[in-house]
């Protein structure tokens, strides 16, 4: 029998955060058997280490994920909540897993039930988003041009998967608008974004001087039709906004509140090189 842990990633609290499922030891799992592990679950994710300790060493993962439906090729809250979990077992520090989209490390630091994982993600980079796609779009959310943030170009980023970045102007705008999930799953898998829909709105600077954005994070599977939290999201934003030019050193995203699981993720954009995106994760008894 398969054993999977649940952890709340981004959150303090079990009722907070975005959920993942984690199976420390999937060495004997085919992928039918992960496949079907996930829809049990029925998180937005699974995380399985296929290989826990490559050549004998506990901090050198091979990680999978799988969604409900399909395998996507990296997931942040996952990962998170898996680098905590580990960290309970063996003890915080640097955990390296090698996932579908290269290698990805991660640091925890705290002790018992207040240990934060701080993940790096891999090299990002933007992508064009058409007039037409984006035309249907927002066609989708029953919104316009007019209602988007000239700030902030809607624009596709990757930091270990592809989602569409919108940025709203107004606050009532983005607070109200609705989508239909099978409509948007269809655009969404036509497009081969295999992260979620990005949409955000700025709330401005905090005392330290971080810019601070909230967030709704479209993904339409199963039961659910947006994400509480997702780390490659918030890796994705940090890139996103680095190759703007308009990139702080720190970005606090808000995410959940809109689906009932407030959630909390850092962003750390260096210069260069991968974004850091971390947070806490609690397990959910």
């Amino acid at each position: 029998m398969t054993t999977v842990l649940r952890y709340a990633a981004f959150a303090s609290t079990p009722d907070g955060g975005n959920p993942a499922g984690i199976v420390l030891d999937a060495r004997s799992l085919g992928d039918a058997e992960m496949q079907k592990t996930a829809a049990d679950v029925g998180f937005a994710e699974t995380a399985f280490l296929v290989d826990p300790a490559i050549a004998g060493d506990i901090r050198h993962a091979r990680v999978r994920y799988f969604s409900p439906i399909a395998e996507v090729p990296f997931c942040g809250h996952a990962t998170v909540a898996t680098a905590v979990a580990l960290a309970r077992r063996d003890g915080v520090g640097t955990v390296v897993f090698e996932t579908p989209v290269g290698p990805i490390s991660i640091v925890t630091t705290g002790t018992g039930d207040d240990i934060t994982a701080a993940f790096t993600s891999v090299e990002p980079k933007l992508g064009g988003l058409s007039d037409e796609v984006l035309q249907t779009l927002l066609g989708q959310l029953g919104v316009v041009r007019d209602d988007l943030d000239p700030r902030f170009p809607p624009q596709l980023s990757f930091a270990g998967n592809w989602h569409p970045v919108i940025v709203f102007a107004d606050r009532a705008v983005f607070d109200g608008f609705g989508f239909d999930p099978v409509a948007m799953r269809e655009l969404m898998d036509a497009q081969g974004w295999t992260g979620t829909v990005i949409t955000m709105v700025s709330l401005g600077a905090d005392e330290n001087g971080a810019d601070r954005f909230e967030a709704r994070n479209l993904f339409p599977v199963g039961t659910m039709s947006e994400d509480p939290a997702t780390g490659s999201a918030a890796a994705s934003v940090g890139g996103y906004l680095r190759a703007l030019g308009v990139a702080p050193d720190r970005v606090i995203i808000h995410q959940g509140a809109h689906v009932g699981r407030p959630s909390l993720l850092t962003v750390d954009i260096p210069p260069t090189g991968g974004i850091i995106v971390s947070g806490k994760a609690v397990e959910i008894v």
